[in-house]
């Protein structure tokens, strides 16, 4: 059974510091390319980061990494705004197979 579950969410402040973590089971994790994406309320699920692409919005301040063994990757995510709130997914893609997990709430407010 393919799993994708994100953690690290949370309520920071604007300037603050997240670290999201996606473990993933199921499936022969390093053949998959891994990213983030967010969805803000009222908005459209968008793109945050790829192990070789950023979003402009995001650039210089979030970091992804994975790690093969562990089978999970990673979201570092500093100089946070208020803009950066939303839920934030992991996603597993190979071929025609692709995955999502269930997602995890980060809040920047003061």
């Amino acid at each position: 059974q393919v799993q994708l579950v994100e953690s690290g969410g949370g309520l920071v402040q604007p300037g603050g510091s997240l670290r999201l973590s996606c473990a993933a089971s199921g499936f022969t994790f390093s053949s998959y390319a891994m990213s983030w994406y967010r969805q803000a309320p009222g908005k459209e699920r968008e793109f945050v980061a790829s192990y070789y692409n950023y979003a402009e919005s995001v650039k210089g301040r979030f970091t992804i990494s994975r790690d093969n063994a562990r089978n999970t990757v990673n979201l570092q995510m500093n100089s946070l705004k208020p803009e950066d709130t939303a839920v934030y997914y992991c996603k597993a893609q190979n071929n025609g197979y692709t995955y999502w997990g269930q997602g995890t709430q980060v809040t920047v407010s003061s």
